[in-house]
């Protein structure tokens, strides 16, 4: 588990290689979820690796992903559920809210994107959450080391 700071912020290091495949990767496009388009299942087809925080009410953050070789290209999620609920993907039946981001397949007008990916919007209002953030290796993507930083908006 990720112990966030005072200020709600944190940072860690992680290696797909130490993640798990997930094959069924239909629970993300349920409508209970809505993580990513089933279009865009490719970009999460390696490796996951997951971590988990609690985030406190009255708090928003941003997640960002940077791998350390920045040709190796992997998808970011994070989920937000009860405290004390261990739902778990691919057993994930629903969620509160679902982010996910991953390269683009063509580009959007007035934005650009490098190697980093970038989920904000975990936002826990009048009660604290659970957030699993999973690290996805994209088109079989095996291992891999990278950051992960925690930022409060």
């Amino acid at each position: 588990m990720i112990q966030l700071n005072d200020k709600a912020e944190a940072s860690v290091l992680g290696n797909l290689a130490d993640g798990k495949t997930i094959s069924d990767l239909s629970w993300a496009w349920s409508s209970s979820n809505a993580c990513f388009p089933e279009t865009q299942v490719r970009k999460f087809t390696g490796k996951h690796q997951l971590f988990e925080f609690e985030i406190p009410a009255r708090t928003e953050v941003q997640i960002i992903l940077t791998p350390k070789d920045k040709k190796h290209d992997m998808s970011l999620y994070a989920y937000m559920i009860g405290i004390g609920t261990d739902a778990v993907v691919p057993n994930l039946s629903r969620c509160i809210r679902c982010e996910a981001d991953h390269k683009w397949d063509r580009p959007k007008a007035g934005k650009t994107q490098d190697h980093r990916r970038i989920v904000g919007d975990i936002l826990a209002i009048q009660n604290p959450y659970k957030v699993i953030i999973g690290v996805a290796g994209a088109n079989g993507l095996a291992e891999g080391e990278f950051s992960l930083e925690i930022k409060r908006k």
